[in-house]
């Protein structure tokens, strides 16, 4: 019987979707986060066929009865894979923010640079999650397509099939479905609605004017970053559209400000008001013609 790996080098799915995917030249040793659901599995899946140096990265939350049979699944393939092995565990309490909290917690135990399993849809979503906080050309650019992000022209559709050839079983994460999270609505309620409308699949279309706005967006900024943004008279003097991308820049640690904070943000420059807060108790101050931000103050 063929192993796992050799199996999934005989697939001519697989040959179809590394054509898709940018994975660095074969032998190079790259980290990959695999929770154990399709899209992560199938990254490790596809970087082991492509010949790489694989270590596979679980987290455990800790969130769910039962979460480090996960991490028992993801190194049973990994072995199978020929990839090593590394697992951590995180605490993340329940309570507000409990996704958000728990992505930081995750990327912090992860190794820099570690590759993640997102897709075409996982952009699409993204594109609108970012069109909804008004974040911008920048936003609706969607994902920045780097070595970390190696399926982002890859569906979700195609990692499952990947998995049910190769007769994989992959966790579904019940937390995906929670109505609570902004994502799975869209995921869920909106896209679907939206295609409904339109009559066509509107990932392709999403993630095609990604491509474009990221374009402009490039030239955008560079064109931007020629401004000082704590320069409050060379921002208030400059294009609109440049100052905006200069504010964004600036304040983007690491979400991309709404387009509220950023119009807030030039009031000061321009000299109308002294100060404005910019979220997470953070405020822009303007002192003889000089910008900062200033940070909230701590109790002793």
């Amino acid at each position: 019987m063929p192993s796992l790996i050799d199996s999934a080098r005989g697939l001519p799915l697989v040959s179809d979707l590394l054509s898709r995917c940018t994975f660095p030249l074969p032998s190079t040793a790259v980290d990959c986060a695999v929770s154990g659901g399709a899209d992560s599995v199938a990254l490790m899946v596809l970087a082991c066929s492509a010949n790489l140096s694989v270590t596979a990265w679980h987290v455990d939350h800790g969130m769910r009865e039962g979460s480090h049979t996960e991490a028992e699944l993801v190194a049973q393939l990994a072995t199978q894979l020929g990839a090593q092995f590394e697992s951590r565990t995180v605490t993340v309490e329940q309570g507000a923010n409990t996704e958000a909290r728990a992505r930081e917690a995750r990327y912090a135990a992860l190794p820099q640079g570690v590759m993640t399993g997102h897709t075409a849809d996982d952009q699409a979503e993204t594109i609108l999650i970012n069109l909804l906080r008004g974040s911008g050309t920048r936003g609706l650019a969607g994902m920045q397509p780097t070595a970390q992000r190696p399926l982002l022209h890859i569906r979700r559709s195609e990692t499952e099939v990947l998995c049910n050839e190769l007769g994989i079983a992959v966790f579904t994460d019940p937390s995906n479905n929670d109505e609570r999270f902004q994502r799975n609505r869209i995921r869920h309620e909106v896209l679907p609605l939206l295609e409904s409308l339109a009559k066509r699949d509107l990932v392709p279309v999403l993630t095609r004017q990604a491509d474009l706005l990221r374009d402009d967006d490039d030239l955008l900024n560079e064109l931007a970053g020629a401004i000082d943004p704590t320069d409050a008279l060379a921002l208030a003097s400059a294009p609109i559209a440049l100052a905006r991308r200069a504010i964004r820049s600036w304040l983007t640690n690491p979400l991309v400000p709404d387009s509220a904070t950023v119009e807030r943000v030039l009031e000061v420059a321009r000299g109308n008001t002294l100060a404005c807060d910019i979220g997470l108790g953070r405020q822009v101050r303007r002192s003889q013609q000089q910008l900062r931000i200033t940070e909230p103050e701590t109790s002793k």
